[in-house]
C-alpha cells in the first residue's frame, strides 16, 4: 500500500561546521513544541546527531545513506520513518553536494551527498549559512549552489551567527538578488555550543541531563530567530514508494524466538533504529543491556555489540568481570556475536591496557589518526552474517587502532581495495563471532539479519 508523502524541508550549507546540527535540532523541537508531529532524519552515517534529533522530536532519529541502504531503499524508509507525523526534518552532511568520493566526477551531486537525498525524497533544501566572513558576495554563493544541481532546489536560508543589525540588513540584500528568502536570522551565540570529543558531539545518552538543556535551548533560540509558519509552508515531499516494512524485507520468522542480547548505554550509542526492528521481524527478543553495569540477559543465545565509545569506559567496562566471562563463555560455545567497531574493542584482549573480553587475541589503544570513509568491502568467509562472497557497502569512523590486524584462529571478515590501489584486510571472523570496525545499515543487508537470528536458533 503507497502511503501520501510527509512533506518535508532538508536542513544544508555550503561547509561542514555552518551551524546545521543546532538549527536542524532546534527545528525540530520548535516545530513539536508549536504542535507538529515531527520525524527526524539525518544524512549519511553518523549515528551521533540522530541522537539529539530524536530528543527534541520525541521519537528516533533515523538516517537515510543511499551509499549504505542503496538509493531504491530511500525513500521506503523515509514513508517508514514518517509514519504518523505531520512534517519531517532532514539534516544533511557536511556541504550540499559532499559524499562519497567520485574520483571520475561523473554526476554534480556526489552519492551519499545531502542533495542526491533531498532530489530523491523531491523536498526542498534550506541553507543555514555561517554568516560570519560574509557580505555583499553571498548572492554570488546562493547563485552558484541554487544553479550548480537542476534536480536540486533551494527553498531558503537560515542566515546564522549573524553579527549585527546592519549585518543583516546587508546579506538579506545579498538572498533578495538572487530570489532566495530569508527563513530566519540567527544571531551569535556562543554558549549553545554542545561539548564535542574526537568524533564529533558528544552522544546524547551520554550527555544526559546536558544534552536535554541543550535541545532545550537550541529548540527555543530556532523558536525565536526562524519563520515557524514559513517553513512548514515551504516543506514538501514527492515520495509515492510503500512503506519500508522489515517483515518483508527478512521473511516470515515463525520458529522459536531466540533471545538476542544488545548491548546500549553510554558505551554503545552507535547503532540504527532499523536493526533492532529487522531483529524482531526476523523472530528475536531483543533485550538491551548497558555492559557498564548489567550482566548479560538471561538465556542470551546471541549478542550484539554496536559501535560507541568504549575508550571513554574502558575502566569500568573492565570492571564488570561477570559480563566480560559471560561474553567469553557466550563465544567459545559458537554462539553468533555480531560486533562493530566499539564492539571489535570489547572482543579483544585489551583497550589502552584495561582487560577486555580476550575473545579476539589483540589489543587496541586510542590515538590521533582518524579512520574515515566509505569502503566497498567483500566478505571473506562464511560467517554468521554473510556468505563468503558476499558484497556489502560500509563506513569507518574511529581514531582507535589495533596492535596487531590479525589473530591466531581467526580469518578475516572484510577485504576491499583503498583509493590508493593496494589491498585490505580486516576484521575477524571465527565460529559465531563477526567483529569488524566496518560499520554496516542493517536495511542495507537485511538477509544478514535473519541469518544472525537463525544461527541464534541453533
Amino acid at each position: 500500500m503507497v502511503s501520501s508523502s510527509t512533506p518535508a524541508v532538508v536542513i544544508a550549507a555550503p561547509a561542514s561546521g555552518s551551524g546545521k546540527t543546532t538549527v536542524a535540532t532546534g527545528l525540530i523541537g520548535a516545530l513539536r513544541s508549536s504542535g507538529s508531529s515531527v520525524a527526524p532524519f539525518k544524512v549519511g552515517p553518523d549515528y551521533i546527531d540522530p541522537g539529539y534529533h530524536g530528543l527534541a522530536a520525541g521519537r528516533p532519529g533515523r538516517n537515510l545513506d543511499t551509499v549504505l541502504v542503496g538509493t531504491d531503499r530511500v525513500g521506503p524508509l523515509y514513508n517508514h520513518g514518517t509514519a504518523g507525523c505531520d512534517i519531517a526534518v532532514v539534516e544533511g552532511v557536511m556541504g550540499l553536494f559532499d559524499g562519497k568520493i567520485d574520483e571520475a566526477n561523473a554526476q554534480a551531486s556526489a552519492e551519499g551527498s545531502t542533495a542526491q537525498v533531498a532530489s530523491i525524497l523531491g523536498a526542498p533544501v534550506v541553507l543555514v549559512i555561517d554568516a560570519r566572513g560574509h557580505s555583499q558576495s553571498l548572492a554570488a554563493v546562493l547563485h552558484g549552489f541554487a544553479t550548480y544541481d537542476a534536480s536540486v532546489r533551494i527553498g531558503g536560508v537560515i542566515l546564522n551567527r549573524v553579527g549585527s543589525a546592519r549585518h543583516e540588513q546587508v546579506l538579506r540584500h545579498a538572498c533578495d538578488k538572487v530570489g532566495i528568502p530569508v527563513l530566519g536570522v540567527v544571531p551569535r551565540l556562543a554558549e549553545l555550543e554542545v561539548p564535542s570529543r574526537h568524533l564529533g558531539l558528544i552522544p546524547a545518552a551520554e550527555h544526559g541531563a546536558a544534552a536535554v538543556a541543550a535541545v532545550d535551548a537550541m529548540s527555543e533560540l530556532i523558536a525565536t530567530h526562524v519563520d515557524l509558519d514559513a517553513v512548514r509552508t515551504l516543506a514538501t515531499s514527492t515520495v509515492s514508494e510503500a512503506s519500508w516494512d522489515p517483515a518483508v524485507e527478512v521473511g516470515d520468522h515463525r520458529a522459536s524466538r531466540p533471545v538476542v542480547a544488545m548491548a546500549g548505554g553510554p558505551a554503545f550509542t552507535f547503532g540504527y533504529a532499523e536493526h533492532r526492528e529487522l531483529l524482531v521481524a526476523a523472530g528475536a527478543d531483543v533485550q538491551v543491556f548497558d555492559p557498564l553495569e548489567d550482566e548479560l540477559p538471561s538465556g542470551a543465545a546471541a549478542l550484539v555489540l554496536p559501535g560507541g565509545f568504549p575508550e571513554e569506559h574502558a575502566v569500568d567496562l573492565a570492571s564488570n568481570t561477570v559480563l566480560l566471562q559471560q561474553v567469553r563463555d557466550l563465544a567459545g560455545g559458537g554462539a553468533p556475536i555480531h560486533a562493530e567497531c566499539a564492539g571489535l574493542l570489547y572482543l579483544a584482549r585489551s583497550l589502552d591496557g584495561h582487560e577486555m573480553a580476550g575473545v579476539i587475541g589483540v589489543d587496541a589503544q586510542f590515538g590521533k589518526k582518524l579512520t574515515l570513509g566509505y569502503r566497498e568491502a567483500v566478505a571473506l568467509g562464511d560467517s554468521s552474517l554473510f556468505e563468503a562472497g558476499s558484497r556489502v557497502a560500509g563506513h569507518e569512523f574511529h581514531r582507535t587502532s589495533l596492535v596487531s590486524e590479525s589473530a591466531d584462529g581467526h580469518v578475516g571478515a572484510w577485504g576491499w581495495r583503498p583509493w590508493d590501489g593496494g589491498t585490505k584486510r580486516e576484521g575477524f571472523v571465527r565460529g559465531g563471532v563477526h567483529a569488524s570496525y566496518l560499520h554496516t545499515h542493517p536495511a542495507g543487508q537485511p538477509t544478514s539479519i535473519a541469518r544472525f537470528v537463525d544461527a541464534a536458533r541453533g
